[in-house]
């Protein structure tokens, strides 16, 4: 999840849900209330634990932090060295994680239908927006962490494309990797703040519109493929916060217009074959996650 959450355009939650964790992540993070806060405030440890489900937190959200800390410089590598095949493999990804999640929904009828129309619809609409331009202020950041961890924990709605969009990704990245322990901290508390108040609605929107959250998952999964469609062309540029000019609003092309438009090659076989290895690998988690399910 940590290392997908550092790819604008790709979601942790995603890779949450073809893994199967999805729900118990949400049940654990929704059970973080006022009655556990009173079982620490009364230092019953044991209960406490339990009751959060504190391993399985413990452990992910170590992954994550982990997975952030030592991948935020190899992605930006990757994806400045190898960007075709970089987005190829995560589109593979996600293309296969939408039908995984759709064949959950028993019984199809009109609204269900809608329902996954429009969230292909929100998700397109959200890839082709412009980067904003916003404070540096402390206030910010714990906002844009709040907004980012709610679309962290979506399927098909990327965190680091939220970032990307208030204009904070480069900056958030910067502060991780020089170690910027003010703006780290405040992100990370916008980010609690808005998991365990978010978690909360999703969960239940989940146990009372199972079918239609589904479909609206789905939905944003399949809308969300624009962004990580491989073939871009640059439209316009910004410049970073180190002074580096870089693309700042791109759009999805055809293979054959990418080497007109760009003069570069498509490299199309390479990317069919990382497309596929995007859906096998999600496959193979999928048959796994299934197959430990079982043995439980």
């Amino acid at each position: 999840m940590g290392g997908a959450d550092v790819i604008p355009g790709v979601s942790g939650g995603t890779i949450a849900f073809i893994t199967g964790i999805y729900q118990e992540l949400l049940t654990s993070i929704r059970s973080i209330d006022v009655e556990a806060l009173t079982l620490l405030r009364k230092l019953r440890w044991a209960n406490f634990w339990q009751k959060i489900n504190g391993t399985f937190l413990i452990v992910l959200f170590g992954g994550i932090i982990t997975s952030l800390l030592s991948l935020a410089k190899l992605m930006h590598w990757l994806l400045d060295t190898y960007p075709i095949q970089v987005w190829s493999f995560f589109f593979g990804l996600i293309l296969i994680s939408s039908p995984l999640i759709l064949r959950e929904i028993k019984k199809w009828h009109g609204g269900i239908i809608l329902t996954f129309l429009a969230g292909i619809v929100i998700a397109y609409s959200i890839t082709i927006l412009s980067p904003a331009q916003t404070p540096n202020d402390l206030w910010f950041i714990f906002l844009a962490g709040a907004l980012a961890i709610c679309a962290m924990i979506l399927p098909g709605i990327s965190g680091a494309f939220i970032l990307l969009l208030l204009s904070k990704y480069e900056y958030m990245i910067q502060a991780i990797t020089q170690y910027n322990w003010p703006v780290i901290i405040v992100f990370t508390f916008g980010c609690a703040t808005g998991l365990i108040s978010f978690s909360r609605l999703l969960s239940w929107i989940l146990k009372h519109y199972y079918n239609p959250a589904l479909a609206l998952l789905g939905g944003f999964m399949l809308g969300s493929l624009n962004k990580v469609w491989p073939w871009k062309e640059v439209i316009s540029y910004r410049l970073d916060s180190a002074g580096k000019q870089v693309p700042a609003f791109d759009k999805s092309v055809l293979p054959w217009d990418f080497l007109a438009k760009t003069g570069n090659d498509p490299q199309i076989i390479q990317a069919i074959v990382m497309m596929a290895l995007g859906v096998f690998i999600v496959v193979l988690i999928e048959k796994i996650a299934v197959r430990l399910k079982t043995k439980i």
